[in-house]
């Protein structure tokens, strides 16, 4: 009896055993299997060691605590699923970026380096003013990438703080408040995560990008002692440095102001995305990825990032599209502070072609006069005015009667642009029809009035006397 008793304990402690051990595997299956599915991909593009090594060992991504009201303004459903391939993504997501600039005063505790200085340096926190803002959409039943930008300066209805800037969402309440403010500007688009990336981890996530090869439009020259904030670039294709590029991308001293800042970050972006699968990017994920996890604050987690990363690496440039809130600047006068005014009419047009918020305004304008868009023709070859009239008579001809000639695009361009200004690229692409020559680009990059602005490269030269011809004959 005693034997047998002792043998029935041994059995069920060997059982409580094997049961704690299944437990302890269930609980860690989930992330083996992710680590698998990781190791899988990233062994296959020789990224392995890198990715493999950070993910192991790296801190959550997230670094404000949101209450649970406002973790509740994100759409909590899943947006990536793990298998033996890499993480990818399940549905179309929407992502809120926010680039912060965030000073001493701006925060309660700013770090003691930053104390008894005679000027204000930038600090590494998420509290302040969100001076970038941009809607990302990753579709992949469209496999496509769309951004939209936001100007600092909107006008928006912050809820609780009334009408204001809405850079200022996120020092009044944070991503939540932010993503809240953004969701009724656009007609209630869903909000799934946020981003919010310190204007101090731009410079170093570029440089650990190795820099970028950007065309700087102008020569930007700009002094504030306060900040120590220098800027001094030369006009031309250049390579600019982490340190070069936030400063292209901080300039905002001329004419169009924000709106112009906004255009030469998408140049950047657009820049940055071209170069970002160049073989030696792998060889420096690491130092990449650490300046992710220092720098930024986000709700996605490790997995969701992979999936984001995994969709754009294997995107067609062409189905990048980057957008601009539509709206105009305020009047000397018409409030107390310069603002950019939302266009509601067009805001609305725009989200439901590109991120499919319902609105009746699309469904009025599916019959598009020509009569109504405005082209603007910016050449970039050097060309007198005279040699455009009969490229202008020919759009004319064809029904594009509101056509006007602008400032020319500073950069040289071998291709044609078409940019659609205000996203209509169903538009941008019929015009491109009649010139039959160009490319279609979904940006803002051109002229802030135009619906359709036409950025003529080398290409119309070799053109140049088919338009001619055809405006001979016509007379």
């Amino acid at each position: 009896m005693t034997s047998q008793k002792a043998s029935s304990e041994d059995q069920q402690a060997a059982k409580k055993k094997l049961k704690r051990k299944k437990s302890r595997s269930s609980k860690s299956q989930r992330w083996v299997w992710f680590g698998i599915a990781m190791g899988s991909i990233a062994i296959a593009s020789g990224m392995s060691m890198a990715l493999l090594a950070w993910f192991w060992e790296s801190t959550p991504l997230q670094q404000a605590q949101l209450s649970k009201k406002e973790a509740e303004v994100f759409d909590s459903d899943p947006i990536s699923r793990v298998g033996f391939q890499f993480s990818e993504l399940t549905r179309p997501v929407n992502i809120l970026l926010m680039g912060m600039s965030v000073l001493p005063p701006d925060i309660q505790n700013p770090p003691s380096d930053s104390k008894n200085l005679r000027y204000l340096p930038q600090v590494n926190s998420f509290d302040g003013l969100s001076d970038v803002m941009l809607l990302i959409k990753f579709d992949p039943d469209t496999k496509k990438i769309v951004m939209l930008s936001i100007p600092r300066d909107t006008r928006a209805e912050i809820e609780g703080f009334g009408a204001k800037k809405i850079n200022a969402a996120n020092v009044d309440g944070g991503p939540a408040l932010t993503a809240k403010t953004v969701s009724n500007l656009l007609g209630g688009v869903a909000i799934d995560r946020y981003v919010r990336i310190n204007v101090l981890g731009v410079s170093k996530l570029i440089e650990a990008l190795g820099g970028v090869n950007v065309y700087v439009p102008k020569d930007m020259k700009y002094r504030d002692d306060s900040q120590h904030l220098y800027i001094n670039l030369k006009a031309g294709q250049q390579h600019l440095n982490g340190e070069q590029a936030l400063q292209l991308l901080r300039y905002r001293h001329d004419e169009l102001g924000d709106i112009g800042r906004i255009q030469r970050q998408q140049m950047v972006i657009r820049a940055l995305i071209e170069q970002t699968l160049n073989p030696n990017t792998l060889t420096r994920l690491t130092e990449i990825l650490n300046v992710v996890k220092e720098n930024v604050d986000t709700n996605l987690s490790v997995e969701e990032l992979a999936a984001l990363l995994g969709f754009g690496s294997k995107i067609n440039r062409s189905n990048m599209q980057m957008l601009m809130l539509p709206g105009r600047f305020s009047e000397n006068g018409e409030f107390k502070a310069s603002y950019w005014i939302p266009k509601e009419r067009d805001i609305a047009k725009l989200m439901s072609l590109h991120f499919g918020v319902q609105s009746n305004v699309l469904e009025e304008e599916k019959i598009q006069n020509l009569s109504n868009l405005k082209v603007a023709i910016q050449d970039s070859t050097g060309s007198e005015r005279s040699k455009m009239r009969p490229l202008i008579r020919s759009l004319e001809k064809a029904g594009y009667t509101n056509i006007f000639i602008s400032k020319p695009w500073g950069q040289p361009l071998d291709v044609t642009h078409i940019v659609a200004q205000q996203g209509d690229a169903d538009s941008a692409e019929s015009l491109r029809n009649i010139l039959g020559f160009g490319e279609v680009r979904v940006e803002s990059t051109g002229n802030i009035a135009s619906d359709i602005s036409i950025q003529l490269g080398k290409d119309w030269l070799e053109n140049q006397a088919m338009f001619e011809n055809s405006s001979s004959d016509s007379r």
